[in-house]
């Protein structure tokens, strides 16, 4: 019998011949269906996909809009910045990779090892930024070892460049890496990891209108994600133009005047309000900032005992010292005007239940009018009058010019001060007020305290005749085209009201305090512009016995540095058309006259010499007309 007849003979044969058939069949069928699938149903999503493997979309960082100053010179732009970076999708060993880059950087391979797995919280398809603000030779190099670095970017990135360096950094302030608590929050709703962010200051506070929009930029790169050309770039747009009411040469005198001492100094147009210099020392860079602090550097500014990062003119607190007599001057002539002709004798101490309270010139003024006791700062005439007067009196004068709270400036961390009545002795301390706690504050110590700010706004009042104004420092933010986008007006928030007479004489003893012999002003005498001011010194710590108050100047001067007063000065200009208001405070500095009075001077000497400047180009400008 032949083998076909054993083969149809045999039906399990045949069935299993059968199965395999049906079987090879339906594998055929099942790779024509995923051919079908792929090619047909699935081709516009997986061409998607390898296109996305040959193409990267790289973000184009925005300049952030310009500041200028009021006359429009440039403070603060923007520079190129080269940053390293490396897309983690091209990267097969990240540990060879990255001692690669820690030679070719160099830099330290622990801290790109931190950046890369701060990376890991990003995006696949986003670069990992790993070196920052490197040098155009570090670039270099990088890109002449390309090839053993896939998936490594070159980036060019606008960074914040301050022309002025630290001149007005508590007052524009600096930009840092956002946080993942900002990026959580509805404010930086678009923003990405690795984006820079302003964090104090107006960076901060005006970041919609200064941050740009970032631009794209569509690339074409090989399998080891190194760049072959470019298909489509979608340009940023830069931010908004921020003028401020500053005057750059202005805050630059202020800043020279200083030099090495501690402490702030603020200018007012007293009919306005506008900040004209903002001085807060010592300061710092912000460039530092831009280009990624270090760990150590950011410490340093930390522990700096003489507070850098502070903006003092805002939140330092102060006792105003004998600043403060010339609102319990006025607080007297409302009550009584007769205190005009009060004449007291000054021994040099005044004597209260018991307690002994001294004069800062321990012989004494001798007969003391109203006049005399501003021009020579008399403690004693302001002793009896305040003790008279009473606290709740004192009070209510103080808060009439701004004092004891906040002025409203335009940005956060300001402090209220203090302006003690009763009920906030009660209130803070459960205790009784006492007529030696009213004697003290007379003279503007105790519980008095205030900021610079509030000092410049209080003398700016003072100058204008009781119009209290919140002080600006934007003057408008446009757009590239010029339309504006805020604008800021003068701002009235309340007034002080005294009568003609009383404006009157206590500005003739401003004027007999830094222009008659005697007066405690007298270093910021200018023979040009008649200047008015008060001079006060603040204690830090209270004296121990009589014979620390008798000690010689030459014998303070080895007081340790932490213990000395600090120097205050307020002071307006021309006394007879007032137009500008300083307040200043040198820390530790030991008397208003000698320490900040001069500061004070430079100021004014330059805001006059500006203006006849500003007054000669005109009448130029008139001319060739």
């Amino acid at each position: 019998m032949g083998l076909d007849s054993n083969w149809r003979d045999h039906p399990r044969v045949q069935r299993r011949f059968l199965l395999f058939s049906l079987a090879v069949a339906l594998v055929f069928l099942l790779l024509i269906l995923r051919l079908w699938y792929l090619q047909i149903i699935s081709f516009e999503r997986y061409n998607e996909r390898s296109v996305r493997n040959r193409t990267r979309v790289l973000s184009l960082s925005a300049p952030r809009g310009p500041i200028y100053d009021r006359d429009g010179h440039l403070l603060v732009d923007n520079r190129p910045s080269f940053d390293v970076s490396v897309m983690r999708q091209d990267v097969v060993d990240a540990s060879s990779l990255l001692e690669r880059l820690a030679r070719l950087l160099p830099a330290d391979l622990d801290a790109l090892e931190r950046r890369w797995k701060e990376g890991t919280r990003f995006p696949v398809y986003r670069p990992v930024p790993l070196a920052q603000d490197v040098s155009r030779d570090t670039v270099e190099r990088i890109q002449e070892h390309s090839r053993d670095l896939p998936g490594v970017l070159t980036e060019v990135r606008q960074v914040r460049n301050y022309l002025a360096e630290g001149d007005a950094a508590h007052l524009v302030g600096y930009l840092g890496e956002i946080t993942e608590e900002e990026l959580a929050s509805d404010r930086y709703d678009g923003y990405r990891p690795g984006d820079y962010v302003g964090k104090i200051a107006l960076e901060k506070s005006f970041e919609s209108y200064l941050n740009g929009q970032a631009g794209r930029r569509l690339v074409e790169v090989d399998v080891k994600g190194k760049l072959l050309r470019q298909l489509q770039m979608e340009p940023p747009l830069p931010g908004n133009r921020m003028f401020l009411t500053l005057s750059r040469d202005l805050q630059e005198a202020a800043n020279q005047a200083f030099g090495d001492q501690s402490g702030a100094a603020v200018a007012l147009d007293v009919h306005s309000g506008e900040v004209l210099a903002l001085v807060s020392q010592p300061t710092f860079d912000p460039g530092h900032f831009a280009r990624g602090i270090g760990s150590d550097e950011w410490q340093t500014l930390l522990t700096d005992s003489r507070k850098p990062l502070q903006n003092k003119v805002l939140s330092g607190l102060y006792s105003p010292a004998s600043t403060f007599k010339m609102v319990v001057a006025l607080a007297a002539l409302r009550e009584k005007p007769s205190n005009a002709q009060r004449v007291i004798d000054c021994s040099g101490r005044f004597e209260l239940g018991g307690s002994t309270f001294r004069c800062w010139k321990k012989d004494g003024h001798g007969p003391t009018g109203l006049k005399k006791a501003l021009r020579e700062s008399c403690d004693v005439w302001f002793y009896q009058v305040g003790l008279e007067l009473g606290i709740e009196k004192l009070a209510t004068a103080a808060r009439e010019f701004g004092l004891g709270a906040p002025v409203g400036f335009p940005l956060p961390g300001e402090k209220e001060g203090v302006i003690p009545s009763r009920a906030w002795k009660r209130e803070r301390f459960n205790a009784p007020w006492y007529g030696g706690e009213t004697v003290i504050a007379a003279i503007g110590q105790g519980f008095v305290l205030s900021t610079p700010i509030q000092l410049a706004v209080m003398t700016a009042a003072l100058a204008n005749g009781g119009d209290v104004y919140r002080p600006q420092i934007i003057r408008r933010i446009e757009n590239w085209d010029g339309d504006i986008l805020l604008q800021t007006e003068p701002e009235l928030v309340r007034r002080a009201e005294f009568s003609d007479n009383a404006w009157s004489l206590v500005r003739q003893g401003l004027v007999a305090a830094v222009n008659e012999a005697h007066g405690t002003g007298w270093a910021a005498h200018l023979d040009t512009v008649t200047v008015a001011g008060k001079t006060g010194t603040s204690q830090v710590v209270r004296r121990k016995s009589d014979e620390e108050e008798e000690l010689a100047a030459e014998e303070q001067q080895e007081v340790p540095y932490r213990f000395r007063p600090h120097a205050l000065f307020v002071a307006y200009a021309p006394a007879d058309d007032p137009q500008i208001a300083v307040a200043v405070v040198v820390e530790h500095g030991q008397h208003g006259g000698s320490a900040a009075g001069p500061i004070a001077k430079a100021i004014f000497k330059e805001y006059f010499r500006l203006q006849k400047q500003r007054n000669k180009d005109n009448a130029e400008g008139d001319d060739d007309v």
